[in-house]
């Protein structure tokens, strides 16, 4: 089986790759997912309050007060991913194992692949890439943050150039759906051959 991990700095577009894989049939895995099903897990939260009291208002987790808090505290932020990356590697190495015999090729959407070390377990990295001011636009439209949160997302994270360095594939977003969607097939063809 091949593995491809599916990178790139917040905004460039790896979900939008993600999802033309899907619509081409391809099993797209996607860490982000997974974080959103641990916050609603009573267990996982219960964990949450005991490390992170503060960001619960009358017992009522608060999502956007841990953000605030995680990025205006780097020791707050290592605290969160020790909690949180174990549980994600693991549930990763599962789908490896049980994917192995079952299909040829499967991809990780992982923003954070290179910054977690998931690289060695890929067989070949793809780096979407957009423009800084794309990257801005869309992730303001997405997610309804200030410029100045989108500057401390992306100093959290390893340079664009960085991750462009370790792809095999560097693909410009900016491009036409269509367009991507032949690069990808070309892609896929070329490693599985």
């Amino acid at each position: 089986m091949i593995i491809v991990g599916i990178t790139g700095c917040i905004g460039c577009g790896k979900t939008f790759l993600g999802n033309i894989l899907k619509s081409l049939g391809y099993s797209v895995y996607n860490p982000d997912d997974w974080t959103r099903e641990l916050y609603k897990k009573e267990n996982f939260l219960k964990l949450i309050k005991e490390n992170f009291p503060t960001v619960f208002e009358n017992g009522i987790f608060n999502k956007r007060k841990l953000r605030e808090l995680v990025f205006n505290d780097g020791k707050q932020l290592d605290k969160l991913e020790n909690i949180i990356y174990p549980i994600l590697l693991d549930k990763f190495k599962k789908i490896i194992r049980k994917q192995a015999k079952k299909q040829d090729i499967i991809f990780f959407d992982v923003a954070l692949l290179l910054e977690f070390g998931w690289d060695k377990f890929c067989d070949y990295i793809i780096t979407a890439h957009a423009s800084e001011n794309i990257q801005k636009q869309r992730v303001i439209l997405r997610d309804g943050i200030k410029d100045a949160d989108f500057y401390k997302i992306i100093e959290k994270q390893i340079s664009q150039k960085q991750k462009e360095e370790a792809a095999d594939l560097v693909i410009n977003t900016e491009n036409k759906e269509n367009l991507l969607k032949v690069e990808l097939i070309k892609f896929i063809k070329e490693i599985i051959e």
